[in-house]
């Protein structure tokens, strides 16, 4: 036998004992043929038996191993799987997640044909404990951390910036070299929800340059949990995610928009876009579409809350101040333009 593995599986944990032991249960269960893999369990802290659960299914295995990783968040607690991967793919996955047999065999033999690329991800399928709600259909998966992008693949790049999902997500080591692991800045702490550690990584890859492919073949089924067949969580997951993209400023705020009260005025046009669809899609009985129109409400305003908080210009003499302005700007354009300034 090697004494380097192909492969270091890095599965991350908090408080979530029974479903980590599922999870384990489909990455021992791999066919591999010929390939060596190592499993860090990273225990983030948890509270609950989740160690427990770690030493009795590690125990007999010599490429399984655990490490204690006390500074919370989910950064962190790759970032401790990265520092001790031996192998030149690092492939990650989810405690709540079952990962398919062929899941490491195709991760090698996907990287293996495409040098080109320093990352893959794949299908993140959802495993429903009872029929979703008529709203949550795929227009609604984005919180659920699912994606099924089709059968065919495709690379993603800054031209493409399709983000895979961190939990069937495996990167060259190389890469995570360069990048200096996931920035925890944008991680996901205890239960928070909506962070942006995997989209951030990735575009420091993107914008050096760097290639990613969507791996249709590398697949995975996640756990739906009871709370997310909810619309509390969703909404509670997008307002979350619009604070996180505002720290990453995704969206583009400029000095020179006009604001009225703290809003951009082209941000209210796209609030009264969203809100003329809401009220169409609830009148043709199209509960998901309709949801989906509310939830890009949802993140417009956090997102300029959190941008605000962010420059410290929520102040009301501010975007009083801001407010005059942008209406001066307004009118003045609408008087050089014949068109609605908005």
């Amino acid at each position: 036998m090697r004494s380097e593995p192909d492969v270091t599986v890095v599965i991350c944990t908090y408080n979530r004992g029974p479903l980590l032991r599922i999870a384990l249960q489909h990455v021992a269960a791999q066919e591999l043929g010929d390939l060596q893999y190592e499993v860090w369990i990273i225990n983030n802290n948890s509270s609950d038996d989740t160690q427990q659960v770690i030493d009795e299914f590690i125990a007999g295995r010599e490429n399984w191993h655990t490490f204690f990783e006390s500074r919370q968040g989910l950064s962190y607690a790759r970032n401790s799987g990265i520092e001790r991967a031996r192998a030149p793919i690092v492939a990650f996955t989810d405690d709540d997640i079952a990962v398919r047999p062929g899941w490491i065999a195709q991760i090698v033999r996907t990287l293996r044909e495409h040098p080109e690329v320093d990352y893959i991800g794949g299908k993140v399928l959802p495993r429903w404990h009872s029929p979703p709600p008529k709203w949550l259909s795929r227009l609604n998966w984005t919180p659920l951390a699912m994606t099924d992008h089709g059968d065919e693949s495709f690379y993603v790049s800054i031209t493409r910036p399709w983000c895979l999902v961190g939990a069937n997500l495996a990167v060259r080591a190389s890469a995570l070299l360069w990048a200096g692991g996931f920035n925890p800045d944008f991680q996901r702490v205890k239960d928070n929800i909506g962070s942006t550690e995997d989209h951030e990584f990735q575009f420091r890859l993107w914008r050096d340059g760097r290639l990613g492919m969507y791996a249709p073949n590398v697949v995975v089924e996640a756990e739906v949990q009871a709370d997310r067949y909810r619309k509390s969580y969703h909404r509670k997951w997008h307002a979350g995610h619009a604070r996180y993209c505002a720290r990453m400023g995704t969206e583009a705020i400029t000095d020179d928009m006009p604001e009225l009260f703290g809003m951009p005025a082209c941000y209210l046009r796209l609030i009264a876009m969203h809100g003329a669809g809401w009220i169409t899609s609830t009148a043709r009985g199209r509960s998901d579409r309709a949801f989906v129109h509310e939830n890009k409400i949802r993140f417009l305003i956090n997102y300029v809350r959190q941008y605000h908080i962010d420059r410290q210009t929520n102040g009301m003499r501010h975007k009083l101040t801001r407010t005059a302005q942008g209406v001066r700007e307004l009118v003045r354009r609408k008087l050089s333009s014949g068109h609605p300034a908005m």
